[in-house]
């Protein structure tokens, strides 16, 4: 699904159509049911995730490859769908598999670069890209890509980046010299200084990397013979990306992300008249002095805003799950913070601390950055929030008294304190004591 395999390459960029080794990584690829990590599943959840779209929405699918998604889309609403790609002979499957399914009249295939795109401004209400922005940039595409967006369009794309900020020396040394990676809080300063929201955020299953790319793509290299120029060199580059992902699956994933040109709603604090509407996002490294300061000034001391500094620095760690509100100027105003806690030995998050600055309080800032928080923890398929505060106040978002669950501490807390929730009902809450990240000090 996209302009050439992904993430094995002798460039970032396109490789040229010259170039045997290019050629050779084409041909182990023609044919497989994916170029890169993704899924059906994926794909429907990111157009699920855009919606609602107009009647007869116009996307464009930049770095199409073979079309999986471009097919889907086009069966799943009334789109028309431009397909672009360099590659012509993955355009020409793209074509006869539309042909095949009846959908010849709405699919439209272009041989051209994803960053040279000769469309009107505002041509397009939706801008696709799963596993291609890597072509051209993710800066540059996002750049590029913005003013093909009609208003209240959307940009859905995957981008590979670092699932901790300290990966292992193999997987670092690997992809500075294939495709230098960044932690979701860079992509998302990124993307905010194209002129974008970040409005959903989510890491791809590791199904996404095995089910219909690594598994194939395996199979494929055991019965391929080097027989052609450069064809040694696309195995082994293959090859060795399999054997890093099975060793080091923990420091990069890909990403699905949603993009919407940036806007803010109009709105005042308490002491005027309280926002009805307000604007969440994740956390960015712009962020970090102005969270301090907000749950500074919400507490009788400094020591919520050390904890999420300490937070920061810790393996509990979670990127994108550090949620900010802002007020009509941009301003944070409000925090939600979801680390990585422990229920027994299952994985769960902790909700702390919320905090607002003084003037917005009541006003439903606080509110705000905890419904996204819980909004992109369930996102990234986390199933479990544990919560110690007040119980008047937290379960109107679904917590419920963790002790009828099964569930309590190591230390003395009112009973009705302490609280927790699943996000999704399929998934029943566990039983046992939570454990605490360190710098919680539990």
């Amino acid at each position: 699904m996209n302009d050439h395999p992904t993430p094995v390459r002798p460039t970032p960029g396109c490789p040229d159509s010259a170039d045997p080794t290019a050629d050779a990584f084409h041909a182990l690829f023609d044919g497989l049911p994916r170029q890169g990590p993704g899924s059906d599943g994926t794909t429907r959840r990111l157009l699920r995730d855009a919606g609602p779209l107009p009647a007869r929405p116009r996307i464009l699918d930049a770095g199409c490859g073979q079309g999986r998604a471009a097919l889907l889309l086009a069966q799943e609403t009334a789109a028309r769908v431009t397909a672009v790609d360099t590659h012509q002979s993955a355009l020409d499957t793209l074509t006869a598999e539309a042909a095949r399914q009846g959908l010849d009249q709405r699919i439209t295939t272009m041989n051209c670069s994803m960053d040279q795109l000769p469309f009107p401004d505002h041509s397009f209400d939706v801008i696709w890209c799963e596993g291609a922005v890597y072509t051209v940039g993710f800066d540059h595409a996002l750049r590029t890509w913005h003013r093909l967006l009609a208003p209240g369009g959307v940009l859905a794309l995957t981008e590979i980046e670092w699932s901790t900020p300290t990966p292992s020396t193999a997987a670092r040394t690997h992809w500075e010299a294939a495709y230098p990676l960044r932690t979701h809080a860079a992509n998302t300063d990124a993307a905010q200084a194209a002129g974008y929201q970040v409005t959903t955020y989510w890491p791809l299953p590791e199904s996404d990397w095995w089910t219909e790319y690594y598994t194939p793509l395996t199979a494929r290299i055991a019965h391929t013979e080097p027989t052609t120029p450069g064809a040694a060199q696309a195995l082994e580059a293959a090859h060795q990306e399999i054997a890093l992902r099975r060793a080091h699956s923990g420091d990069y994933h890909y990403a699905a992300y949603l993009l919407r040109p940036e806007h803010h709603t109009p709105g005042t604090p308490k002491n005027g008249h309280a926002m009805t509407t307000w604007n969440t996002r994740t956390e960015t490294s712009d962020d970090i002095t102005a969270i301090h300061d907000v749950n500074a000034a919400a507490f009788d001391t400094t020591d919520e805003a050390d904890l999420v500094d300490a937070l920061r620095a810790d393996s509990s760690w979670i990127e994108g799950l550090s949620l900010v509100t802002t007020d009509h100027n941009g301003t944070v105003v409000g925090h939600a913070l979801l680390t990585r806690c422990h229920i027994g030995d299952t994985p769960a998050l902790c909700l702390a601390p919320c905090a607002v600055l003084p003037d917005y309080q009541r006003t439903g800032a606080g509110s705000a950055a905890i419904r996204a928080a819980l909004k992109a923890a369930k996102d990234m398929g986390e199933h479990y929030v544990t919560v110690m505060g007040h119980p008047a106040y937290y379960p109107r978002f679904g917590f419920t008294r963790a002790s009828t669950h099964g569930i309590g501490l190591n230390i003395d807390v009112p009973d009705e304190a302490l609280m927790a929730m699943t996000l999704d009902d399929d998934h029943p809450l566990p039983t046992g004591t939570i454990r605490y990240a360190a710098p919680f000090g539990i």
